[in-house]
């Protein structure tokens, strides 16, 4: 943890201090932002005030006054509510606009890890309570140059699988093998472990109408064929195995064939085409010098696809936030699901993923798009036409 650095962007935002709270370990940002871990489970609340100006100070319970010892500051105890409330109070004393894990409405999940009635703890005593959303992007979605590496690293190991999974799925057609999408997910999965990567879940190996269910994903009990004729979608993310690695996440779709149908190839030229409108405004706005928000590239994306007639079948946001978590708590590129306001800021990285999914086949096509401070680039290779499986 920086203390200056974050009263700095306190200052910037107009804050008068961030305010963090926990119970039982509800809040890993709290965690992660302050650079802690908890001695033992906070069985008792604790609060953590860094201050826009001046030294931070806590407030704990007296049979867990250890909890807060590694960070710095004052620490006053308590017992009674009526303690823990008067301290709040004392800690706070004049400041009149505080940040903590908060979301108005919930719009960013991702953030709102406060309960409500702590929200209406603090408004009780006279404090107006900000989203600290902005400041939780500032602190945890902008990557180190080591962490940048990483993840172009993971880019080339992820796009030489992706590669030998369609590679794989066209020799077991040509030679007459049985391959369902379960082989296929198993052969990526032992690929990643091979070229020392790490995923969370997946990936989404989807055939025909599997390919439009967006988060569709096989199993033993659950798994398709996939012969020649079929439509075949990939959707793959996985970091390196080692500390601060971040996640590089892709989709891909494919033909098991010479010929995809005049609708395969439309489709998934509209959605190529959403795609690269949301990367030019990405690109655009930050070779210009200009703030950007996240619903804006979703605008960008969704505004082609209602162009085109598909609007009802892009069901799902733009793109999301990337980090050491693969749904990382930067920005998300999103008018849909929420309205993301927040700012698309230098140092992070989200995806770019427009689809359009109908009832035989669905199309989504993925890149990473990583934001420095005069230029935006997508990090891996580009699809720019339907995978010929042969």
């Amino acid at each position: 943890m920086n203390v200056t650095e974050i009263q700095q962007e306190l200052r910037r935002q107009e804050l008068d201090g961030w305010l963090f709270f926990d119970h039982h370990q509800r809040d890993p940002l709290a965690y992660r932002v302050l650079g802690f871990q908890a001695p033992r489970l906070s069985t008792r609340r604790w609060y953590y005030l860094i201050p826009a100006n001046g030294e931070p100070q806590g407030l704990v319970h007296r049979i867990e006054s250890e909890m807060l010892n590694a960070l710095p500051g004052k620490k006053t105890k308590y017992s009674s509510w009526k303690e823990q409330t008067e301290g709040i109070a004392a800690m706070l004393g004049g400041a009149k606009r505080v940040a903590m894990q908060y979301s108005p409405l919930c719009a960013i999940p991702y953030v709102a890890m406060v309960d409500a009635g702590t929200v209406e703890l603090i408004r009780s005593l006279g404090y107006e309570v900000s989203s600290s959303a902005e400041l939780i992007q500032y602190f945890e979605a902008r990557w180190t140059s080591a962490n940048l590496e990483s993840h172009l690293e993971a880019g080339r190991r992820v796009d030489r699988v992706r590669r030998e999974a369609f590679e794989l799925i066209g020799e077991c057609i040509r030679n007459g093998a049985a391959i369902r999408e379960i082989d296929v997910k198993h052969y990526i999965l032992s690929r990643f472990a091979e070229n020392r990567m790490l995923t969370d879940h997946g990936p989404i190996v989807g055939v025909n109408a599997n390919a439009a269910n967006p988060h569709y994903e096989p199993s033993e009990s659950s798994s398709s064929a996939i012969r020649a004729g079929d439509f075949v979608l990939l959707d793959m993310w996985a970091k390196l195995d080692q500390p601060g690695a971040v996640y590089y996440d892709i989709t891909w779709s494919g033909y098991c064939g010479a010929t995809p149908t005049d609708e395969m190839r439309n489709v998934f030229g509209v959605v190529r085409g959403a795609r690269d409108r949301a990367i030019d405004r990405v690109k655009t706005a930050v070779g210009a010098g200009e703030a950007l928000r996240g619903f804006e590239v979703d605008d960008a994306a969704r505004d082609f696809i209602r162009s085109q007639g598909y609007g009802e079948y892009f069901v799902h946001r733009t793109g999301h936030s990337i980090g050491q978590d693969v749904h990382g708590n930067g920005a998300n590129m999103d008018n849909l699901e929420t309205h993301d306001d927040r700012r698309v800021i230098p140092g992070s990285c989200f995806s770019i993923e427009p689809g359009i999914y109908l009832r035989e086949f669905g199309v989504r096509s993925e890149v990473n798009v990583f934001v420095g401070n005069d230029e935006a680039r997508v990090t891996g290779e580009i699809q720019r036409e339907l995978v010929i499986i042969q």
